[in-house]
């Protein structure tokens, strides 16, 4: 055995942080998340710092702001020469793998230069566009088209465990990447696993905030919901495949999301937007290092994962990662997550213990402005009283000296983050 863990990420698409067990989700659909959590380090206060697609994988790979790398709108490359996790584990001795949707290339199949480092490959940069349910086509090494059997959650699976279970002469990185629990672009459906919506609807619980804001969460969270349970179950699966071939022990596993959903409530979409809803996601480590940690206490960004993973696995973090390894750090009362969001409209958000901030800048094109000179403060929420987000405090004169204390704040994140100093007008 290496005496260098193999990593795999298991990364899902669209995932809410409440549709886990250990969040309190009443379906009890997600058993090998919980478990798996809970024998290892859980992350409960864990954020994405973009909620779409493109500019979180873009962070993810990098440990770099999505406006540090250029990448903060969807369909945007990552740049050639970018440095991705791939390179940094490869220079740490690992065999490196793609499985999944990628979203950081100009096109599919997605050509060498493109795959972020990358040296085995089976992935498509959009799979939403070549795949459907039961019906995976993906690219290999060689830019051929691989179609595989099976609902697309297990096809993609499959793979992962072929992958894991061949003998290799160095640890490998894996990064495994669905778009479960995504909706289907086409259709604007979440098409679960035949049978699963059917059940799940009949003891569908809502969870608080979509029970009041309803969304298209009626039609809509079953179908998610069942997606999430296959997820699980792909998840118990991989690991039923690492303890079979003696691998386990020496295997560090991040689990976590890009963004997740708020299902039409807060814009005309299911991201996109500053709420808990669209921003906080399930996520976990577990493995060698990281066994009966118990839950780590303090708030975490997407930006923070890639530099622990690398400490988890005992490789160096680069400088130009812009995140903190959190197995180097403990929280504060001060402790918040930066959030940059674009497409819907371009805003900066700031999540503290008890507070949700964010500024917009309603002239400009989400989709073609990275950032503004300037911001109008949007949405105060007190999520100490208010944790669904139910009611915006921004009018409220009585909260100005909130707003005046996170508005010094989120300057210096926007700062520190390497963007401009913009000027923030107050409400």
């Amino acid at each position: 055995m290496s005496s260098s863990p193999n990593v795999i990420v298991f990364f899902t698409d669209q995932q809410r942080w409440d549709s886990v067990g250990l969040h309190g989700n009443p379906l009890s659909l997600t058993p090998h998340f919980d478990r798996l959590a809970a024998e290892g380090m859980f992350v409960p206060n864990s954020f994405t710092c973009q909620p779409v697609c493109g500019p979180a994988r873009s962070a993810l790979q990098t440990g770099r702001y999505p406006t540090t790398t250029g990448c903060f709108r969807n369909d945007i490359p990552l740049p050639v020469g970018q440095k991705t996790l791939a390179h940094h584990f490869a220079a740490g001795g690992y065999e490196t793998s793609y499985i999944g949707k990628w979203h950081l290339a100009s096109q599919d199949p997605v050509p060498l230069a493109q795959r972020g480092g990358y040296q085995h490959w089976l992935a498509s940069n959009i799979l939403e566009f070549t795949s459907y349910a039961y019906d995976t086509t993906m690219f290999d090494d060689a830019e051929e088209a691989v179609k595989l059997p099976g609902y697309r959650v297990d096809a993609l699976t499959d793979a992962a465990i072929r992958y894991v279970t061949k003998p290799k002469d160095k640890p490998f990185f894996l990064f495994l990447s669905f778009l479960e629990p995504h909706h289907q672009n086409e259709f604007d459906d979440y098409p679960a696993p035949v049978g699963y919506e059917d059940r799940i609807r009949k003891n569908m619980q809502l969870p608080p905030d979509l029970q009041a804001l309803q969304g298209s969460s009626n039609e809509h969270y079953p179908g998610y919901m069942g997606m999430v349970q296959r997820l699980d179950e792909a998840l118990g699966r991989l690991i039923d495949s690492l303890i079979s071939s003696k691998q386990l022990d020496n295997t560090i596993i991040l689990f976590t999301s890009d963004h997740g959903c708020h299902f039409k409530t807060r814009n005309s979409e299911y991201k996109r937007s500053c709420h808990e809803a669209s921003i906080r996601v399930p996520t976990f480590f577990h493995g060698p290092g990281l066994m009966n940690r118990g839950p780590y206490d303090g708030l975490v960004s997407l930006i923070d994962l890639p530099p622990t993973l690398l400490d988890a696995a005992g490789l160096p973090i680069p400088t130009e990662m812009q995140g903190q390894s959190i197995l180097r750090r403990t929280s504060t009362p001060d402790d918040n997550v930066f959030i940059q969001i674009s497409e819907h409209h371009v805003g900066r958000a700031l999540r503290t213990w008890r507070w949700k901030y964010e500024v917009t800048a309603g002239d400009l094109s989400g989709s073609a402005d990275m950032n503004s000179p300037r911001y109008q403060e949007t949405y105060l929420y007190d999520l100490e009283n208010d944790p669904y987000e139910l009611e915006n405090l921004c009018d409220r004169q009585d909260y100005a000296d909130v707003r005046n204390v996170l508005r010094a704040e989120l300057l210096q994140r926007i700062i520190d983050a390497g963007e401009p100093r913009p000027v923030i007008t107050s409400t």
